[in-house]
């Protein structure tokens, strides 16, 4: 295997087989040219020497990613053919709505605030893709307006937890918009842990907004790379791993904190030092990036994907516990547990005495005995009836299949 100093590598030069950093990683596939930017991180990184077993071609044209070449576009913009922006009146929207949603629900405290807590996701969603969309075509991040709305959504969900937790994703966010709907779910799974560990406003902030944008440098990538219902190639799977830098590039490209930066870099590194990008262990990792990995994978374990069926959030929170070769930070998994219950808000379960239930609140004493709403019953004032789950009398016996759920909802839609 050739070796070649990283410092004597140019922007635009080809190799004619990979380029690696070692066995385990791959920083270029060979229809890929080096980059400065690159450069500039693997410097920064103290990577004084890379590896191919090829040689330089030489330099060609300076090669940029035009997003406008790939069906991505397509698929990532629900109209491609009009131009989402972020701006002041959109970030004003969205905050308005969190506002008003607000608003409403104190002044109709007998109504449901679902409505309300709904709308509020639904508009997450349109300003994060809007976000995503109009750094795709302007190449451009604001970092206030980011902080300004995760500030405000921070506060709703910190009101409203139980029900916002309670919104299941779609399956058309399996579709065109699974990074969109990944990035908004991560954002509320990190913002919880950060308010069960009593996480100050700054750093909740920086918390949300680096969560909103951690998958940004995949849209640098050829979209059949995450948009695809088939397994990768163990080389194209080396491509979509890059996914963590480049998005580190763009955040500091754009002079977001270096704290959110690392986060972003940091969210698929593991504790016992097996994740990547730098292969780091718990000891080097930012308190950030130990929560996004939490977040995000037991948001992707739990959201249906092309390639996937969803399992449930109790299997997810489950595997979560396992923490197969001790992956995960123990003190971040302890605290979602804790935010969400071993059955987490929004689950559906049997109780002892025979009754269906939702989990719709935690039980900070004990994660084994959430809060539940009965359904079809309703207390005395005709509001839906709660019960706190106990281990004897309203022990939660085992949450619903997907089949069984299927039914449930499908009976209470027709009533």
């Amino acid at each position: 295997m050739n070796s070649f100093e990283t410092k004597t590598l140019e922007d635009g030069q080809f190799f004619t087989d990979q380029l690696v950093l070692d066995p385990k990683f791959v920083l270029l596939d060979s229809s890929i040219p080096f980059s400065e930017s690159l450069k500039k991180a693997l410097i920064e990184w103290n990577f004084k020497v890379v590896y191919s077993n090829g040689n330089i071609t030489g330099t060609g044209p300076k090669v940029e990613v035009d997003l406008s070449k790939f069906e991505s576009v397509d698929d990532f913009i629900e109209e491609p053919k009009k131009e989402k922006t972020v701006s002041a009146e959109l970030n004003q929207y969205f905050r308005q709505t969190i506002s008003d949603a607000a608003k409403h629900i104190k002044a109709n405290p007998s109504i449901s605030p679902m409505e309300d807590v709904e709308k509020v996701y639904e508009e997450a969603m349109k300003y994060i893709d809007a976000t995503y969309t109009r750094f795709a075509t302007h190449k451009t991040l604001n970092i206030k307006d980011l902080s300004d709305a995760v500030r405000d959504f921070c506060n709703f969900l910190q009101e409203y937890k139980k029900y916002v937790l309670r919104i299941t994703p779609k399956v058309k966010e399996n579709d065109k918009n699974f990074i969109v709907s990944h990035s908004l779910r991560s954002t509320m799974f990190a913002l919880t842990i950060g308010l069960q560990i009593n996480m100050p406003v700054s750093n909740l902030i920086e918390l949300g907004v680096a969560c909103i944008v951690h998958e940004i440098g995949q849209i640098r990538l050829p979209p059949q790379l995450y948009l695809t219902d088939r397994m990768l190639s163990p080389q194209e799977m080396a491509k979509l791993m890059t996914h963590t830098i480049l998005s580190y590039n763009i955040l500091k490209e754009n002079n977001f904190p270096l704290s959110i930066q690392l986060g972003v870099l940091e969210h698929h590194e593991r504790e016992n030092g097996r994740g990547y990008p730098r292969h780091i262990d718990g000891t080097k990792t930012s308190l950030y990036g130990k929560i996004l990995a939490v977040a995000c994978s037991f948001e992707a374990i739990s959201a249906p994907r092309r390639y996937k069926a969803a399992k449930s959030t109790y299997e997810a929170m489950i595997e979560m516990l396992s923490n197969k070769d001790k992956q995960y930070n123990e003190i971040v998994i302890k605290a979602l547990v804790q935010a969400l219950s071993l059955f987490p808000i929004g689950a559906y379960v049997y109780l002892s005495n025979g009754k269906i239930a939702q989990v719709t609140e935690a039980n900070n004493s004990d994660p084994r005995t959430p809060i539940v709403q009965i359904l079809g019953e309703k207390n005395e004032a005709g509001n839906p009836r709660t019960v706190q789950t106990d281990m004897q009398n309203f022990r939660i016996v085992r949450v619903l299949s997907k089949d069984e759920l299927e039914a449930v909802l499908k009976s209470l839609a027709g009533r």
